[in-house]
């Protein structure tokens, strides 16, 4: 917590002792406080490490409740939060071709939203589930550019969630001639890769 004569004194003093720009702190405000003679800010400071703890704690609770026994592993890396989630029922977690799992880390990241107001890239992973899709969609990404660069014809690969997307537009911003976009709303997003000269 931190605490000055204005919220704009409590930010800069944030800024100050930890070291961050203005852009990077992510707080709250506490309350502030109005009196004849003397007013004060407070602001609660939240950190990447606070984010992290809240989301594998949120994923624990809400597995325990449902009677698994699971265990969470964090690790954050490329700006994005990765909990790795083991249980004793992990086909259930994930579902038929990944919905469960899909919901889940949505639960989690609206979670995280609701309590942070910051949108962190998130993967909840179970049993290598997402390792395995994104290896196949790298896979038929590749193939699918290979035949751009042949056909000079756009291909419009399958909806996708957003970090799969991700996965495609990474793998194929090494090719030459080639350019991705995602197109469409909500559930039909999906990646168009175009030739370009």
């Amino acid at each position: 917590y931190f605490t000055a004569k204005t919220l704009d004194e409590a930010i800069n003093l944030a800024v100050t002792s930890l070291k961050v720009s203005i852009e990077e702190l992510k707080y709250e405000v506490v309350e502030e406080k109005r009196g004849l003679f003397r007013k004060t800010a407070t602001i609660s400071v939240y950190e990447l490490a606070d984010a992290i703890e809240f989301a594998q704690n949120y994923i624990k609770n809400v597995l325990e409740a449902y009677g698994l026994d699971v265990t969470v592993k964090s690790t954050f890396r490329d700006g994005v939060i990765k909990l790795s989630v083991n249980s004793n029922s992990n086909p259930l977690l994930i579902g038929k071709n990944g919905k469960t799992l899909q919901a889940l880390t949505e639960l989690t990241r609206l979670a995280i939203f609701s309590k942070f107001k910051i949108r962190y890239k998130l993967i909840v992973e179970v049993a290598d589930y997402k390792l395995k899709k994104y290896k196949k969609i790298t896979f038929l990404a590749k193939k699918a550019a290979r035949e751009v660069i042949q056909t000079k014809a756009t291909v419009k690969l399958d909806p996708m969630t957003s970090d799969e997307r991700r996965v495609v537009h990474n793998v194929l911003a090494k090719f030459s001639h080639i350019e991705t976009e995602s197109v469409g709303e909500g559930k039909t997003r999906a990646v168009t890769i175009k030739y370009v000269d």
